[in-house]
């Protein structure tokens, strides 16, 4: 047994001196124990949350050497970076090497330097990798990423499910898996698919506080980007779309309004990829449009706005990819544009596969379907879709919530007319066809059926054939109606028989007026965030940052974060100790840049009459 005591002051002491953290974050203090007590375990944190250090820090409590299993050459290059940058001796074994290269890495290694190696499961499960490991001294094995094990997971990926040899070939080594997002299921199949054995099972909040999220239909999608890019001015955000010539068109159309962004997706060879991807990385460009291949592969700190034009596949999905922003903890923007396009985009993917895989994709993608059209706080959508609570009735942040929608005053009234008009078709035809015979279309097609015979026929004529598909929409996302067959024909369910009686009300937007556009209201974790942080001050540390950065060819995030940037400007030490009280700056940093950021911190407070060392 461990004497828990004296390791948690040993990882706090840790904690200090590599990454300058005076106190755990929720759940890393458990799952730490659990990696120093040698106990298997299953760790789902959120993006942001911290969870690579409950494997980093222990690594360097224990003897021996940790593995760490990554699925992406990118992701491990920037972990590595950034673990060396502050002290910590990380290596990673790649394709991307030279022979000389991973030679090198093999005699740090026998020197005993190193405390963690990243290495991809390929790389890991290769039979000649296996016997060299055997020869070393191991304190454990840590699954990054760990969904992709499962088939319920949004990145299920083959090469995952040969780790379930590992306690076969490597007896009385520990098995650490963590992920971001895992529901009830695929936590089940992580532990049964790598055999773990009597694992500590620690599960954090899904909820990201810090986000922002908006979710709209699409309008007119080109301006409802570029609205969000102006309120992110100068920041670094991606926008996802979800094929690659959606991809195109879009950086093209930003190229002609003014804005540089790159493209990133599969059709593009792994050299402009790469040379993309770092470009973003290394913010010599602020924007990146890509389709789902790009973002498990970056650790890009300060990403303050993720849009998805277009719909993403699931729930997972999205709660992996709007999690790219605001990892720094600090407030960013996640905007969703949605359509009815988009759904059946992705049923056709669905339908490709077959079984289990088109049962598994239809579920979710209904799941995703529910999110953008049901009209409730998001974050409670999201954290109750991975089976937990949200504890406050109004999160402020998202923008329902926030109050960037108005709702009608007589839903009630106009939920009942459109489902008696689905009742009345004898729940026969699918959205658009409903739409048509409530506003009174004189289409060939229902004049055919004799459908402007039906009692229903133009109930609600006095709107358009938009807003009332968006509201047999935002209806199917409420639980009242239900998709359908191949054909996505509409049905009355259980809650839509309550609501024709009355019994049961739903929440129906107002149409957005085209030559109105209500003002997006901030969320209170941004102007927290920002509490006496002196702005002009901010953007000198910033550009220092960047200079530093790119002296050193790693990301600007490598050097710090926006969060120690902005609690050096409003805490403004004015010597090499005080600065060791910023949240962020540990021994190393501190030697590295703590004088030239302190004289850039003591210049701009003598040109500006500011006050220093406001701790």
């Amino acid at each position: 047994m461990i004497n828990e005591k004296s390791m948690l002051a040993k990882l706090q002491g840790i904690l200090k001196e590599y990454w300058g953290y005076d106190s755990f974050r929720p759940f890393q203090k458990d799952a730490m124990l659990s990696a120093l007590s040698e106990r298997d375990s299953v760790v789902v944190l959120p993006t942001g949350g911290g969870k690579s250090l409950c494997f980093q820090a222990p690594a360097l409590a224990m003897d021996g050497m940790a593995v760490v299993v990554s699925p992406l050459i990118s992701l491990m290059k920037d972990q590595v970076d950034a673990l060396c940058g502050c002290g910590v001796g990380a290596v990673r074994i790649d394709s991307s090497q030279s022979e000389a290269e991973r030679g090198q890495v093999r005699s740090d290694i026998a020197s005993g330097k190193v405390k963690l190696l990243y290495v991809s499961p390929e790389r890991l499960m290769q039979a000649n990798f296996v016997n060299y490991l055997k020869q070393l001294d191991l304190s454990m094995i840590a699954i990054d990423e760990a969904h992709c094990i499962s088939m319920w997971g949004h990145d299920f990926r083959k090469e995952y499910r040969q780790l379930g040899e590992l306690k076969k070939i490597l007896p009385g080594v520990a098995i650490h898996s963590y992920t971001a997002t895992a529901t009830g299921q695929v936590q089940e199949d992580i532990v049964s698919q790598l055999g773990l054995e009597n694992p500590s099972v620690l599960i954090g909040s899904f909820d990201r506080a810090n986000l922002v999220y908006r979710v709209e239909p699409v309008k007119n999608e080109i301006d409802q980007v570029c609205e969000v890019i102006d309120r992110n001015k100068g920041e670094s955000g991606i926008i996802y779309c979800i094929r690659r010539k959606d991809v195109d068109s879009m950086c093209a159309t930003l190229g002609v309004r003014g804005y540089k962004a790159l493209p990133y997706h599969a059709g593009m060879n792994d050299e402009a990829r790469k040379m993309n991807q770092d470009a973003f990385i290394h913010d010599k460009v602020d924007i990146i449009v890509a389709t789902i291949a790009f973002g498990m592969g970056i650790d890009k700190s300060n990403v303050r706005f993720v849009i998805h034009a277009g719909m993403p596949k699931s729930v997972e999905n999205y709660q992996q990819e709007s999690g790219r922003a605001g990892r720094d903890g600090l407030e960013a923007e996640c905007c969703l544009f949605y359509s009815g396009n988009d759904y059946r985009i992705w049923k056709f993917f669905a339908d490709q596969a077959e079984g289990t895989g088109r049962a598994i994709a239809l579920k979710k993608l209904s799941g995703i379907y529910g999110f953008c059209t049901s009209g409730c706080c998001r974050h409670r959508v999201l954290v109750e879709y991975f089976g937990q609570s949200l504890d406050k009735t109004n999160c402020a942040g998202c923008d329902v919530c926030l109050g960037d929608h108005e709702y009608m005053e007589d839903s009630l009234v106009i939920g009942q007319k459109v489902l008696s008009g689905v009742v009345r078709l004898e729940e026969r035809f699918g959205a658009d066809y409903n739409s048509l015979v409530l506003i009174g279309s004189k289409d060939k097609g229902i004049l055919e059926n004799g459908h402007e015979g039906l009692s229903t026929y133009g109930l609600l004529s006095d709107y358009s054939r938009g807003n009332v598909r968006d509201w047999v929409e935002q209806l199917v996302g409420q639980g009242f109606l239900a998709k359908t067959g191949d054909y996505n024909v509409l049905s009355v369910t259980d809650a839509g028989r309550e609501l024709l009686k009355g019994e049961a009300e739903p929440k129906l937007m107002k149409p957005l007026k085209k030559d109105k556009k209500k003002k997006k209201r901030k969320s209170k974790i941004a102007d927290q965030s920002w509490e006496g942080v002196d702005e002009g001050l901010f953007e000198d540390l910033r550009a220092l940052r960047k200079e530093l950065a790119d002296e050193k060819g790693v990301p600007a995030f490598v050097v710090f974060g926006d969060a120690a940037l902005r609690d050096m400007a409003r805490k403004r030490p004015s010597s090499g100790r005080r600065f060791m009280e910023i949240n962020g700056v540990g021994h190393k940093k501190r030697k590295d840049y703590g004088e030239m950021f302190v004289e850039t911190i003591s210049r701009y407070c003598a040109d500006n009459e500011l006050e220093m060392d406001l701790f």
